[in-house]
């Protein structure tokens, strides 16, 4: 039994498609995001997000960043990068500081969802997830070490031309 090709459809038709499928994609987006950025924005005025961030600090600082990014990463394990970027947005954090967080949160996020649909294939979800938590760290802390060796290594080079 031969098949007859499905009938394309119209350039019109693709377009109106297309932006409908861009539209609803973005506002699920834009729920999540835009509270998340609003959430953090208000708690950043107040002691609490101070607090929780000297909580989580001695970790987070192993990797260069402030306690309160433990909330992006929170948000990228739990939910997807675009909350965590809506939570890292009014944190202020240097160039690095977002580097590091997006290294981080590329190797290891929507962890929940993933692990899901991981162990739906047979593969071992838990594990997969732990083994992609434990390389986001070693991402993390080798960049970290990469990006102290690069100061020391601009901080000669400036003394030695008597820039510094």
């Amino acid at each position: 039994m031969i098949r007859e090709p499905e009938a394309i459809p119209d350039i019109p038709t693709r377009i109106r498609t297309g932006l409908s499928a861009g539209l609803r994609t973005s506002l699920k987006i834009i729920k999540v995001s835009v509270p998340l950025y609003v959430a953090v924005t208000l708690l950043k005025g107040t002691p609490f997000l101070e607090s929780l961030g000297k909580v989580f600090a001695p970790v987070m600082g192993i990797f260069g960043l402030p306690g309160e990014a433990a909330f992006a990463f929170v948000a990228a394990f739990l939910l997807n990068l675009y909350a965590a970027i809506a939570v890292i947005v009014p944190l202020h954090l240097s160039s690095f500081q977002v580097t590091q967080c997006g290294l981080m949160m590329g190797v290891a996020h929507n962890l929940v969802v993933e692990g899901g649909v991981l162990s739906t294939t047979g593969a071992r979800g838990g594990v997969l997830t732990l083994c992609r938590l434990v390389i986001a760290c070693a991402a993390g802390l080798l960049l970290r070490g990469l990006w102290s060796l690069w100061e020391s290594a601009s901080s000669w080079a400036m003394a030695q031309t008597g820039l510094s």
